[in-house]
């Protein structure tokens, strides 16, 4: 049953907005949350549309192996309490924008056009309640910034 459950999401992703694009989304983690996410800049609202990691398990597993992730997706990690956090690219086969969240949403740094297969530490400068990946190069696109702001339930009041 969950076989053809996870067939079912895999199809409905195909034929959906993506697949109208003409793009599968790979779905390695088809039983994580999904959300709709704003990134507030100096240019304007950008919408992205994230995976949830909100656990130890899916944390740890996070875009490893992926191969292809369409532009305006990505995945958010979120933590129970502010932390200061660490990531390397070990298993990940895409350059991705590593951006560092703080409790209020604030964009603390990001990390870009980090390098695939890696396992240099990038780290953030603060304490961060979240972190977001971006396929490489979609940081600058939309020209996000340190200071810039997240729009999600997890991060604090928004203005």
């Amino acid at each position: 049953m969950r076989r053809v459950l996870a067939l079912l999401v895999l199809v409905g992703l195909c034929t959906g907005s993506a697949g109208a694009l003409g793009q599968c989304v790979p779905v390695p983690f088809a039983d994580l949350p999904r959300a709709e996410i704003q990134l507030i800049t100096a240019g304007g609202r950008h919408d992205f549309r994230v995976w949830i990691a909100d656990n130890d398990r899916s944390r740890e597993r996070g875009l490893m192996f992926v191969k292809s992730l369409p532009a305006g997706h990505g995945m958010l990690f979120l933590f129970e309490e502010p932390r200061f956090a660490s990531f390397w690219m070990k298993n990940t086969y895409l350059s991705l924008d590593i951006v560092f969240i703080g409790p209020d949403g604030v964009i603390v740094n990001i990390a870009h056009n980090t390098p695939p297969l890696s396992l240099d530490s990038i780290e953030s400068v603060a304490p961060v309640q979240g972190v977001l990946e971006l396929v490489a190069g979609e940081a600058d696109r939309i020209e996000l910034k340190a200071g810039d702001r997240i729009v999600h339930p997890a991060f604090g009041a928004r203005k």
